[in-house]
């Protein structure tokens, strides 16, 4: 086996050339590191994975144009789970940590951070499959505090809740949003006291202002 082959695989995507240049550069000043490829954004990730380039390490940004950082990281982990994510980004807030975590990122670090960081998170992702510097953690699990607290967004949403809420915001009771949906009133039940929980209301104007500030009235016929 070569020394090549032995190293770590690692691929970066990003949307800034300059940025995708300087960090495939840094990584590959790594003894122990190699650039597999690097790639504009998500969907150049995708043909590459499906081409058969499968990295150990893919460094990953959010914010990326035609497919993001938060989508390619689920598809990437659903697809390949032996590619192992980091998120790497100048979005650190708290709700973007989650998001990554939960989409399956192995890691999480700012473009800010030290070269010697970097090279020390691909190595712990490696041995231990993973790695969240300090003030990333506490972010984390701040942000998953908060997040209990916090409604569901819209894109967490199901059709069916979204029509549900939809029709919440007209004048039909309970029984005749069933019929209009083809569920049974039981089932109508299921969705309010569920959707009550996710979006942190207590009653049916709760729920229609929910669905008026997040423009999914726009859909009532």
């Amino acid at each position: 086996m070569s020394k090549e082959s032995q190293k770590i695989q690692v691929a970066l995507a990003d949307d800034h050339k300059l940025v995708r240049s300087s960090m495939a550069k840094l990584v590959a000043s790594f003894s122990n590191c190699s650039v597999l490829f690097d790639a504009e954004n998500g969907e150049e990730v995708m043909e590459k994975l499906r081409k058969h380039l499968i990295p150990d390490i893919l460094l990953l940004d959010i914010s990326m144009p035609l497919m993001d950082g938060f989508e390619t990281c689920l598809w990437a982990t659903k697809n390949f789970p032996q590619v192992r994510v980091i998120a790497l980004t100048m979005n650190t807030d708290e709700r973007s940590i989650v998001k990554m975590m939960r989409n399956g990122a192995k890691g999480f670090l700012s473009k800010n951070t030290e070269a010697s960081e970097l090279k020390k998170a691909i190595e712990t992702v490696m041995e231990k499959s993973f790695y969240l510097p300090e003030e990333m953690s506490w972010k984390l699990v701040t942000g998953m505090q908060n997040e209990a607290n916090m409604p569901a967004l819209p894109s967490d949403l199901s059709e069916k809740e979204k029509e549900f809420l939809i029709h919440v915001c007209t004048e039909l009771h309970y029984d005749q949003i069933a019929k209009k949906m083809f569920i049974s009133p039981r089932t109508i039940d299921d969705y309010r006291a569920i959707l009550y929980e996710k979006l942190k209301v207590h009653s049916r104007m709760g729920l229609a202002m929910y669905a008026i500030k997040n423009g999914l009235v726009d859909s009532i016929e």
